[in-house]
C-alpha cells in the first residue's frame, strides 16, 4: 500500500498520445500538466474515460494523480491517461486491483491506430470518384 512519500509511476498509450502517470496516496485530486482534469477535458465522455480505472477498483478519492501527457488528440490523450492510471493502480496493489482492471479491459493497450494512405487513393480506403466517360 502507498505511503504519503512514495509514488507509483506508469506510462499509458493510446493512438499517438503518451501519458506519464504518478499516483500517490492523497485526496483524490488529478492534475494534468499542472491543470485540473475538469479544466483540461471539458467533455463528459473524456472525464468518464479518465475516471474509469478509479470506478472499476472503487478507489475514487484515495489517490492523487500527477500526469504529463503529450502527443495525439484530446480523445487519444484521455485514453492514454486511463491506461496509465490503470497500470499505476495495478502496480500499487496487484492482488486487490488486477482482476477488476483486467475484467474492465483497462490494462490492455488499445492497438487501433490510423491506417496509412495507399497509393492511388485519396485516404486509406477512399478511392477517387469513378467517371465512365
Amino acid at each position: 500500500m502507498a505511503t504519503k512519500n512514495t509514488y507509483f509511476a506508469a506510462t499509458g498509450r493510446r493512438k499517438e498520445a503518451v501519458a506519464q502517470v504518478r499516483l500517490m496516496a492523497g485526496d483524490g485530486s488529478i492534475l494534468i500538466d499542472g491543470v485540473s482534469y475538469t479544466e483540461r477535458f471539458n467533455r463528459d465522455e473524456h472525464i468518464r474515460t479518465i475516471l474509469k480505472p478509479f470506478h472499476a477498483t472503487a478507489t475514487l478519492g484515495k489517490y492523487t494523480a500527477t500526469i504529463k501527457v503529450m502527443g495525439g488528440g484530446i480523445t487519444g490523450q484521455a485514453g492514454a491517461i486511463c491506461h496509465g492510471i490503470a497500470r499505476a493502480l495495478d502496480e500499487i496493489d496487484t492482488n486487490a486491483y488486477h482482476l477488476a482492471l483486467k475484467q474492465a479491459g483497462l490494462l490492455t493497450r488499445d492497438a487501433r491506430a490510423k491506417e496509412r494512405k495507399k497509393p492511388g487513393l485519396k485516404r486509406a480506403r477512399k478511392a477517387p470518384q469513378y467517371t465512365k466517360r
